[in-house]
């Protein structure tokens, strides 16, 4: 599961782009608590708290707590606006759950053992099709990320989600098709020869 994430927030008594400013003036970020049948409720969170969960890799995979004059309240971030030039987030969003709630996120794939993949060792190159997959999770199983072993895999062969063992309380999104992550293909100084020998055998 996703290593939970806590930030502290406090609640914001101005709205408009004035207030804005000066929270992110004073090292504060202008952020919303919505979702789950409840009113919205404007907040702001420090700066350098924010960046930290933004560099942890699974900001939106995983549940952050967010505690507001001593209430808790689990979430996901749903959206963070940043800064064009400067690339300082300006605005977050953060959606209510709760134990029983069920949603869809994107979770980061990971490859591991690639020496011991046969085609890799000989030299193919490892196509990711999906550097991520969608998921249907509960609260309580959300994934940081999935690992796929490339133990014995071919030049040629094609990982699929059936392969990939998926923690309790998920499933993929996609259920219609056995849908490929990832492929082992020969590389491109082999197809080439590969190529002119069968340009020259056909002339």
């Amino acid at each position: 599961m996703s290593e939970q994430l806590t930030l502290s927030a406090e609640a914001r008594e101005g709205v408009g782009k004035g207030a804005s400013r000066a929270l992110r003036n004073s090292g504060r970020v202008p952020a919303v608590l919505y979702g789950d049948n409840k009113e919205p409720e404007a907040i702001h969170v420090e700066e350098k708290a924010l960046v930290k969960a933004l560099m942890t890799g699974h900001f939106f995979s995983a549940t952050i707590e967010v505690e507001v004059a001593g209430k808790t309240t689990m979430t996901l971030a749903k959206d963070v606006a940043f800064h064009p030039v400067t690339d300082r987030p300006m605005h977050v969003d953060f959606y209510r759950i709760n134990k029983d709630s069920k949603f869809t996120v994107n979770v980061p794939v990971v490859f591991t053992n690639e020496a011991a993949s046969p085609g890799l060792k000989r030299g193919g190159v490892l196509n990711i099709v999906r550097h991520d997959v969608e998921l249907a999770c509960d609260a309580n199983h959300i994934p940081e990320e999935l690992v796929i072993d490339l133990t014995g895999y071919e030049v040629g062969d094609s990982i699929h989600i059936s392969a990939v063992k998926l923690p309790e309380g998920t499933k993929p999104t996609i259920t219609d098709r056995d849908f490929t992550i990832a492929t082992v293909v020969a590389p491109s100084g082999l197809r080439s020869a590969e190529g002119d020998t069968t340009k020259n055998d056909s002339e």
